[in-house]
């Protein structure tokens, strides 16, 4: 978006220069991505004075020569040969100094040099209008009338000064920004300025002698629609300031009717249609949507079919334009055009962003209305523009204005919390300077109290509707340069995030697994009754049987996932794919008298090698690459890593399912069993010989436990110490025990241990065992010294003899 230096200097007063206009307005947050300076003539008259003629004599070597001494507030009079007819003693002119390069209206430019002309020295140049690019007359030097002091620059008389184009990347969020008035807010906010409204007190209504009735069939899409029309205008070329204005920006001038319209468009952000209120059949203007595939030829020639959901400005038989978007050929304000019916509408976003999409469209229009315009400016927009049409075309208000708006938009009420205001920021700022700046973005408050407010947000501030964008509003011209960086970075939020997604969790744990080589199944939720009479004693409660079941051997609902994926270990292994790791998501059934339920598990399954057979890996005859169940317990460890979920204790998993192995608690409740499963259940599937290791995972359990917040520690710049025992201990302790007391006897300083070897045999007792255990001990504050690291040491090595029986082998 293109904005202009001296128009915004018509809104609020700017004594500072573009380039830092530009970065205040960086700051606020409009990016400005270019400078551009911008000269009204080419040039832009640099070296140019007013200067006057004090003395004018004939040359005496030419008769047509002038010899002039002029004061152009350089000190000394110049001394300028002249060939003008006009020049006299005592005239104020147009004098280029020496240096100064001048853009003729014919012929290239050249620039001024001391010289001798017949002999007489001359230091400058008088200037006609067309040596200067203003005119095209060459009939003698500009005599100007004024007052203005000796070298003064020839720009400022004639109001020529340069103009900077400032463009602004805006974001979509700041449609309030998208024109010269919605810039002057933010420098408001921030210079502590007055915006100057452009005054409209002049309007009036001349008289009645060109009604138009205006209905609106579709309100949804156009919930104020406002218009006037006017009499007895001109159409032609637009004054030389309007021209100068839009070129400013990027814009070509066309006519003084749509020129207006496109620069009240880019002073207040609010677009406007003017339609030839000739092609206006039955003086009557509909706002509604007409039939699927309907031809309409816009105003750039082609011929377009209309959707049903287009929002068309009708007359009384035919469409006229495409609302918000584009204007019709047939309706346009032409060079014969003399009455005009003036458009000021507030449309629906979504309408408009939907027929910009649907015809491919872009306009200025079509920008600011499919981001959401002010709904309150339509009226005041409307007396604007009809002040600048009768300026610089004529004519009369012939009408009253037309406001039809239902339902006005009320402002957003958003409540505030200073606490939180001072969390997000991370500074308390100064409950005055808070109110201060709301109040100058036009954000008002109300029902103040000591622990916050409630801001009443205008609604042309589409963006700002949750406390987080209150408070960014405030930070933005705080100024965020203001607000030291603390010694850690952080972030924080006020977001309400949706409860944990179960979908996405189970999608995270199916990818995890698959990256680990495992298949998912999907299995049937019939299974053998004979299945659960073989586990009968660890099943909660009873089965759910099916009451007109399709076979005996598929009567019941399961009760558990292990045999559903044991039958799929047994269908791949028949057909010789025997290293296997499966995983499922499935459901459990059973009841318990009139009550049934429905748990959701999740079971992993693993069989043959955790490699596939290479000269790396070795063959499996060897059984070097046999599964183990550490195997399987580092997979069931990622899982509960991926959910940050850590276990509190285990006990020896139900021995009616398991050879061997765990069950995982949290809070004292079963998490995850895990083990090698009985031969005896896996020979009834008719799986032989072939070892498998499954987990079990109550995965509703799981879900409820995930951790959604992740902490940091910062890492410690002290070492760590390791030191190692050797504990003989009883064979009925197990690590769980040495662990747990471990962590309760030293719970600052230790930050690891770990079993590196486990001993049964010859030279210990019978019923005896060997832990070598390694310790990791570290202070995040200091580095350990001997005698710190011996007190810990006893410490644990009494805890261990005493709570567990162990003997410390030194």
């Amino acid at each position: 978006m293109k904005i202009s230096y001296k128009w915004l200097n018509q809104l609020i007063s700017l004594s500072e220069s573009p380039e830092n206009v530009g970065k205040i307005l960086t700051d606020t947050g409009l990016e400005v991505e270019s400078i551009e300076k911008i000269e009204s003539v080419p040039g832009g008259l640099e070296g140019v004075v007013i200067g006057e003629v004090l003395t004018c004599e004939k040359h005496p070597e030419a008769d047509k020569l002038s010899l002039t001494m002029v004061d152009a507030g350089q000190g000394a009079p110049l001394h300028i040969v002249c060939g003008a007819p006009n020049v006299r003693a005592g005239q104020k002119v147009v004098v280029a100094l020496v240096g100064a390069t001048l853009y003729p209206v014919s012929g290239e430019p050249f620039t001024i040099k001391k010289a001798k002309i017949r002999g007489a020295a001359s230091e400058g140049m008088i200037c006609a209008e067309d040596e200067i690019g203003l005119g095209i007359s060459h009939a003698g030097v500009m005599v100007l009338d004024t007052d203005l002091p000796n070298g003064t620059p020839a720009v400022r008389y004639f109001g020529l000064e340069a103009d900077y184009q400032i463009e602004i990347g805006l974001t979509p969020n700041r449609a309030d920004a998208a024109s010269h008035l919605g810039v002057a807010r933010d420098l408001k906010a921030v210079l502590k300025r007055p915006v100057q409204w452009p005054s409209v007190d002049a309007f009036k209504i001349d008289n009645q002698n060109l009604p138009i009735s205006v209905s609106v069939e579709s309100p949804e899409g156009a919930p104020r629609y406002a218009g006037l029309t006017i009499d007895g205008l001109t159409v032609g070329e637009s004054p030389d300031w309007l021209k100068q204005r839009l070129r400013a920006i990027g814009l070509n001038p066309i006519n003084n009717i749509v020129d207006v319209t496109n620069y009240v468009c880019h002073e207040l952000g609010q677009p406007l249609h003017a339609f030839d209120a000739d092609r206006i059949t039955g003086n009557q203007v509909i706002v509604k949507t007409v039939a699927e595939g309907t031809p309409f030829v816009t105003l750039d020639g082609i011929e377009r079919k209309l959707s049903a959901n287009d929002l068309m400005i009708c007359n009384a038989s035919e469409p006229m334009c495409i609302a918000g978007v584009f204007g019709g050929q047939q309706s346009g304000v032409k060079a014969q055009t003399t009455r005009i019916f003036l458009e000021s509408a507030y449309f629906s976003p979504a309408w408009i962003r939907k027929t910009s999409q649907y015809h491919g469209l872009k306009t200025d229009a079509s920008f600011r209305f499919e981001r959401g315009t002010d709904p309150n400016m339509p009226v005041f927009a409307l007396k604007r523009a009809a002040l600048l049409i009768q300026e610089v075309a004529g004519g009369t208000v012939s009408s009253e204005i037309i406001d039809l708006y239902p339902t006005p938009v009320s402002d957003r009420t958003v409540a505030i919390r200073y606490k939180n205001v001072d969390r997000l920021i991370g500074i308390p700022i100064d409950r005055a300077e808070i109110l201060r700046i709301l109040e100058s973005l036009d954000i008002q408050i109300s029902d103040q109290t000591d622990l916050g407010f409630t801001a009443l947000v205008p609604p042309y501030r589409v963006d700002v509707e949750r406390e987080v964008d209150v408070i960014e509003e405030i930070l933005r011209i705080y100024g965020l340069g203001n607000v030291p960086l603390s010694d850690h970075l952080s972030s924080d939020f006020l977001s309400e995030f949706p409860e944990t997604d179960p979908d996405q969790l189970q999608e995270r744990a199916s990818q995890l697994l698959a990256a680990n080589g495992f298949y998912e199944t999907l299995s049937n939720s019939l299974t053998r009754p004979a299945y659960h009479e073989a586990i009968r004693a660890s099943l909660p409660n009873a089965d759910v049987q099916l009451l007109n079941p399709l076979s005996e051997e598929l009567s019941v609902m399961r009760q558990t996932l292990l045999f559903s994926g044991l039958e799929t270990l047994v269908y791949n292994i028949n057909r010789r794919q025997k290293d296997l790791k499966i995983f499922e998501f499935g459901k459990t059934y059973s009841r318990d008298g009139e009550r049934f339920f429905e748990r959701p598990r999740l079971g992993i399954w693993m069989a043959g090698r955790l490699q596939p057979e290479s000269w790396l890996t070795g063959n499996q005859r060897s059984g070097e690459t046999a599964l183990n169940y550490h195997d399987l317990a580092g997979v069931v460890q990622k899982v509960l890593t991926s959910f940050r979920v850590k276990t509190t204790d285990n006990q020896p998993a139900d021995p009616a399912i398991f050879q061997y192995g765990l069950t995982l608690l949290v809070n004292k409740k079963p998490l995850v069993s895990l083990g090698l499963v009985k031969a005896g259940l896996t020979r009834r599937v008719e799986l032989k010989n072939t070892p498998v290791f499954y987990a079990d995972f109550d995965w509703q359990y799981l879900l409820k436990l995930y951790n959604a917040k992740v902490v940091f520690e910062e890492v410690s710049r002290f070492p760590e110490v390791r030191r190692d025992l050797s504990l003989v201990l009883d064979t009925g302790v197990t690590y769980a025990q040495i662990s747990r007391l471990a962590y309760q006897t030293e719970r600052k300083l230790l930050r690891d241990l770990n079993v590196f070897d486990v001993y049964e045999g010859e030279n210990l007792e019978r019923g005896k065992k060997s832990y070598s255990v390694s310790f990791i001990l570290q202070d995040a504050g200091q580095t350990l010294n001997d005698a710190v690291i011996d007190k810990t040491m006893n410490r644990l090595m009494s805890a261990f003899e005493r709570e567990l029986g162990a003997v410390i082998r030194k």
